[in-house]
């Protein structure tokens, strides 16, 4: 398994929509390993494939607590195929986004529709932080970042924040 570099806002990587999935063979499993390592290694809950700079209709999840066994969940051209009208708001980071949180509503519960590592077409209806994370993960799928939900000016304050810290690595903000 290979840690791989996690890419930030603004690389316009990002707002791309990823490519589906024709079969599922070696390579998309040891991608699979690679985010599963890249997103522990990070302590994140989720990992989209275009977040490390693959189009590919990949992502990984594991909300588990660190109290909790890990639970680590695989999805391969997943769709969202319904959701609730009750909704429920998460304050969302994003490894793409360093030191970033924003409040986000989304709907409580949706139903998925994967393919798993054995190639096999499934199903899972899932709520709370499963379901907002898997939301926001499909959402990197096609191209989208919790800041689009801000407008254009605080969007770009927090981009202008990220580049600046990226060109001064070693500067600590207090």
């Amino acid at each position: 398994m290979t840690i791989k570099p996690i890419i930030t806002v603004p690389n316009e990587i990002l707002k791309k929509i990823s490519d589906p999935i024709e079969n599922v063979g070696e390579s998309e499993k040891k991608l699979v390993n690679d985010l599963f390592e890249t997103m522990y290694n990070s302590n994140g809950i989720g990992l989209a494939a275009v977040q490390v700079g693959i189009l590919k209709r990949i992502l990984v999840i594991d909300v588990s607590t660190k109290e909790e066994e890990k639970n680590p969940l695989s999805f391969i051209n997943p769709v969202i195929k319904k959701i609730s009208d009750e909704t429920s708001v998460y304050e969302e980071g994003c490894l793409s986004i360093p030191d970033t949180f924003i409040e986000i509503e989304r709907p409580k519960i949706c139903e998925v529709e994967y393919i798993d590592l054995d190639g096999k077409l499934k199903n899972i209806r899932c709520d709370g932080l499963l379901s907002t994370c898997l939301q926001h993960e499909i959402n990197h799928l096609d191209g989208k970042l919790i800041i689009d939900n801000l407008t254009k000016l605080k969007r770009d304050i927090i981009i202008k924040k990220i580049s600046k810290n990226k060109k001064n690595p070693n500067r600590v903000i207090v």
